[in-house]
Order: structure tokens, then sequence, then C-alpha cells
């Protein structure tokens, strides 16, 4: 059985919680449940699926009671499940995803990639949208490693033409795209075919499947069922057709860039 990302994920609570209950290693719990240490480790990957039975035995260990037990019975029956969907405020699969990822390509139509975005101008875009912020995961921590995930960001450029927020959020975010434009590559406007293809992201793991994300206002889903991650590559593949190069993208930004000066805040002497 193949891993998931919320099987990832919900292994992953199991070990934070094996680590603030009870202070054990993977090997000492395993002792205490009779389990092989081995046992430990997969589940708390998300590698095996673990029966009712043993959930209980591993959440009774951390001092659970029967209503935790049974809400995380309730959220474990879909870990395996080739696609996934999440509220939209729940930021956590995704920002471990991120967080794993050896490799992240995304595509972006209307707005910036949130890996991408300044404070000012994720602030804009909730307002605009209506949808109430989550400052749980500083998800772009992923960005400042030494090791982190080889990283293409496919932005339309009709993104770089909608003004969310002042003149000086729009140009501190086409600054930031500048200073990242090894890793952005601008769809012309001229290309409308891609204009029409949906905003979605394509992760890649060293020992996990490939895996397809995709968000709205109302949903996050996430799968790694093969027919969706071939259609994720070959929107890729068009887009690395159409897509301007990184010395036309670096050019394409310095143009937006310019376009708008940087407001400077006036003193007024009475």
């Amino acid at each position: 059985m193949n891993s998931t990302a919320y099987s990832r994920d919900l292994g992953d609570e199991l070990r934070q919680l094996r680590q603030r209950y009870t202070g054990l290693r993977g090997r000492g719990l395993a002792v205490q449940l009779g389990w092989d240490p081995s046992k430990v480790s997969n589940v708390e990957h998300g590698k095996i699926r673990a029966s009712e039975f043993d959930l209980a035995q591993y959440l009774t260990a951390c001092g659970k009671d029967i209503d935790f037990i049974e809400d995380f019975f309730r959220r474990y029956r879909n870990a395996f499940d080739p696609y996934f969907v999440q509220e939209p405020t729940n930021l956590r699969t995704l920002a471990m995803s991120e967080a794993s990822a050896t490799k992240i390509t995304a595509y972006d139509v209307l707005t910036v990639h949130s890996l991408l975005q300044t404070p000012a101008y994720t602030r804009a875009l909730q307002a605009a949208t209506h949808e109430g912020g989550t400052t749980e995961y500083d998800r772009q921590a992923v960005m400042r490693r030494p090791t982190s995930p080889e990283c293409v960001f496919y932005l339309h450029e009709i993104a770089l033409r909608m003004r969310l927020g002042s003149e000086q959020v729009m140009h501190d975010q086409h600054h930031k795209l500048l200073a990242h434009a090894n890793l952005v590559r601008i769809v012309p406007i001229e290309a409308t075919t891609a204009a029409f293809q949906s905003k979605c992201t394509l992760f890649e793991f060293d020992k996990s499947l490939p895996l397809v994300y995709a968000e709205s206002g109302h949903a996050r889903v996430f799968t790694q069922d093969e027919a969706a991650v071939d259609r994720a590559e070959k929107l890729f593949d068009l887009l690395d057709s159409v897509a301007l190069d990184e010395k036309q993208t670096q050019r394409k930004l310095t143009e937006y860039t310019s376009q708008l000066a940087p407001v400077r805040a006036l003193t007024v002497r009475q």
C-alpha cells in the first residue's frame, strides 16, 4: 500500500502525540504495545494502514479518551483514499507536502502562488475573496531552507495585471517575484488556451508517489491517482511550451515593477 499526503499527515500527528504524552521513543512504545519497532515507524510515516484495534492501543497509550479515539478513527478511515478533500481552512496536509517534497511545480492564473506572496498581498487577497487567513504555518519557510525543493512556478500574466490592494502592495509583490525570477515562468497574455486551465500544483517526493493538489474557496483536493498525475504533467508540458524563459520572465517582471513606482510617505507640516 502506498502512502498518501493524508496518511503521512495523520501518521505525523500520531508521532507528535507519542512524543508529547509518553516521552517514549518509537522503540520504547513498540515494547509497551508488544509491536515490532518497524510497525511504529511505518504507522507514523503513513506507510501502512493501522487497524482500529492498533490505533486504539496506540492512542490509549498516549492517554487519549474514547471521544478523541473515535474522532481519529473517523479521520483515519479515508487516509489512504486516492482522492482526499479537506476544508479550506486546514493547511496542515498542504504544509507537510510542501516541506517533504523534492520538487514543486505549480500553475496559478489569477493570483501569485502563496509560497511567493508578500504578507500585504496575502491580506489584500483575503480581503478581496472574503476568506479568513490562517497563521498556523509559516509555509514560506520551505523556500529559505538550504535543502529547499526544486521549484517552478508558472504564473499567467493575467495575475500581474490583477490589482490587489494599493500600488505599493503590487509594486512590492512584483519586486518579490523579480527576486525569485529564477523560479518563475510567466505565461504571456497571448496564451489564451493556458488561461482556461485550472490552477494546480504537482509535488514530487523522494520515496512517495507524485501528488496533485488543487484548491478553491470551498475545498482542498489531494490525489495520487495515476490519471490525475498524468493530466497535471501534460498541463505543465503545455505551459513549458508557451511560457517565457528565465531571461524573458525577468524582463517582463521588470517591466511590471517599473510601472508601479514605490509610494513614499509624505510628511505634512501644519
